[in-house]
């Protein structure tokens, strides 16, 4: 090995052996501080994991139980009782006061702002829907045409216009062909014939199995004329 290596080596040892000394002068300096911080990492994991434990899952438990007997009124189109209760089980606006910041607690504004579509209080339709989140595409495509029908019984057709297009473009079986149709069907109201046509051409081309395909000729050629 040349001299210039061996000092260059002899130097980066030495590098090392200061920097060593200074990290053990600074943790034997700050070890009181040290040691509290390490304490406060393990209070705040540990506070999580007992909050996580012994609140929130029995929480979502307990929310999941009581939203039971609404989700059954609301499937008897009961919506009145699915919203409010029957006095002994709770409504879904009870579940979203109690239990709000759980998964069923989220759900439950779904639920409520249906109910209210049902029963014609649009603008409340609306709010809810619009306070439910959820990453499943069916509930968000429901959620988007549920908002827009809300607008579109306000007489809001560009809004009820930009909710439908939401809807429509999860590409699903189930719900796609339902809002193109919606689409479509508003379209024509507003005079927009060509875009009428384009949205039930979709559904011919990418849903020819579904109910709505049945008839879709006709709705085709009658936006044509």
């Amino acid at each position: 090995m040349s001299k210039k290596h061996k000092e260059t080596a002899a130097d980066s040892f030495e590098n090392v052996e200061q920097a060593l000394t200074k990290t053990e002068q600074f943790i034997e300096d700050n070890q009181k501080t040290l040691t509290i911080v390490a304490l406060a990492l393990i209070l705040i994991v540990g506070g999580y994991w007992g909050l996580k434990k012994l609140y929130f899952q029995p929480l979502e438990e307990e929310a999941a139980n009581s939203i039971f007997e609404a989700q059954n009124y609301f499937q008897r189109d009961s919506f009145k009782l699915a919203l409010n209760g029957d006095g002994n089980s709770l409504g879904f606006l009870d579940v979203i006061d109690e239990y709000g910041s759980t998964k069923p607690g989220n759900l439950a504004n779904y639920y409520a702002g249906i109910c209210y579509l049902h029963l014609g209080n649009y603008e409340d339709a609306i709010n809810y829907l619009e306070d439910f989140s959820t990453d499943d595409e069916f509930l968000l495509a429901t959620k988007n045409g549920a908002i827009g029908d809300a607008h579109l019984e306000l007489g809001e057709k560009e809004e009820a216009l930009k909710y439908y297009k939401k809807a429509a473009g999860f590409s699903n079986d189930l719900t796609a062909p339902t809002y193109l149709m919606k689409l479509g069907m508003l379209y024509e109201d507003m005079g927009r014939k060509e875009d009428a046509v384009k949205a039930y051409s979709l559904i011919k081309k990418d849903y020819k199995n579904s109910p709505e395909a049945r008839q879709i000729d006709k709705y085709i050629t009658r936006a044509s004329l």
